[in-house]
């Protein structure tokens, strides 16, 4: 049993990327003593309900990250979460402590850290104006800088891991090292209803933040009732300190409208019942780097659109029929799939936890030089 750390800017964000973490530390603890070292308030207690996931592992936050949460939480709805930032911080603050752990794994994407590591990568934070489908904040280069990756090198012993082919091609484009892909964990949905029991409505799922774009969500479901389908929304969000002014918008936004009910915090077993019982999911974020909503409604058996751009490309297979590249285009393809009666026709289990779970343990083997001892 070796000391892993496992390291997490932050799960205040209560995305997809906090998921992994969560399911990491899940898939490690029977083998390793494991810590998870984050800058974050959320407690294991309400990630677990939020995510489904059983991790019950030591958690080290570094003094003083109660107010750096608080700092950092008002910069979002202005200037982004900060992520890069918040990964420097994280990096300088765990460095004395990394004698004490055997290897390292981050969740919260590449780091140059001073004893082996696996690197799950969701996108790059940075260099990422070496990407072609990266931005280029104005402090990323500091930022880059300050973690010690401002070469574009990464650590020779960091064994590098991307949530889809499209992150891996961002990935080799900025360290010339292309990651192994392995895709987020996402179980299928338990007792789905038969098709023609499902309700002719569309859950959109994710965090109530600006990138995800709930309220273009709202326009697009206008867009549908206006070609005269009864189409109805539910708003199934994770609310967050980081995007409070934004999530008020979102609720305004559904208030007005008898036909787009808004679940904050809604509990799994809400959502589960959702996603088993309606025909149609929406994301609206372009570029997303994997689309773990989209996964979850392939896992529901339901009909999942998404922007024709990033991961979830590969989630929906490329098909154009799912896919659209602006609002209007979104509102033509669900319209198109509502009036052919278009049905399901995606894999439920393609992206299952036991999957992702085994690979991690195997990856952290291969990391300590034991690979197979732990199987």
């Amino acid at each position: 049993m070796a000391r892993v750390a496992v390291l997490h800017n932050t799960l205040d964000g209560r995305g997809g990327a906090d998921a992994v973490c969560l399911h990491v530390c899940e898939a490690l603890q029977a083998v390793h003593d494991v810590t998870l070292v984050t800058l974050s308030r959320s407690s294991l207690a309400d990630l677990n309900a939020l995510f489904d996931t059983d991790a019950d592992v030591r958690v080290h936050r570094p003094a003083g990250t109660g107010a750096v949460c608080r700092a950092f939480d008002a910069l979002p709805d202005r200037y982004g979460p900060q992520l890069a930032a918040r990964s420097v911080l994280l990096r300088r603050l765990f460095a004395p402590h990394a004698a004490d752990f055997d290897a390292a794994v981050s969740t919260a994407n590449e780091f140059a850290l001073p004893l082996p590591s696996l690197q799950y990568i969701h996108f790059p934070q940075f260099n990422c104006r070496y990407a072609a489908a990266g931005d280029d904040p104005r402090l990323g280069p500091l930022w880059s800088r300050l973690a010690g990756v401002g070469n574009r090198t990464l650590p020779a012993d960091a064994r590098l891991l991307a949530n889809s082919g499209w992150t891996a091609d961002a990935v080799e484009s900025i360290y010339d090292r292309r990651p192994g892909v392995l895709f987020p964990p996402v179980d299928p949905v338990p007792n789905p209803q038969p098709w023609v029991d499902r309700e002719a409505g569309v859950v959109v799922l994710g965090r109530l933040a600006p990138d995800k774009r709930p309220l273009e969500a709202i326009r697009v479901v206008d867009g549908v009732r206006a070609r005269g389908y009864d189409l109805h929304c539910h708003l199934v969000g994770s609310t967050s300190t980081i995007y409070a002014d934004y999530a008020s918008r979102v609720a305004t936004a559904a208030a007005e409208r008898s036909y787009v009910t808004l679940h904050r915090d809604a509990t799994r077993e809400r959502v589960m019942e959702l996603l088993a019982t309606h025909r149609y999911g929406l994301n609206c974020k372009p570029a997303e780097h994997f689309g773990m909503a989209v996964a979850e409604y392939v896992a529901a058996g339901m009909v999942a659109f998404a922007p024709d751009t990033g991961g979830q490309r590969e989630v929906l297979d490329g098909r154009s029929d799912r896919l659209f590249d602006s609002t209007p285009d979104a509102v033509a393809t669900i319209a198109a799939a509502i009036a052919n009666d278009d049905r399901p026709t995606l894999p439920r289990d393609r992206y299952a936890s036991d999957r992702f779970h085994a690979a991690i343990r195997e990856a952290v083997a291969a990391v300590l030089g034991t690979a197979g001892d732990d199987r």
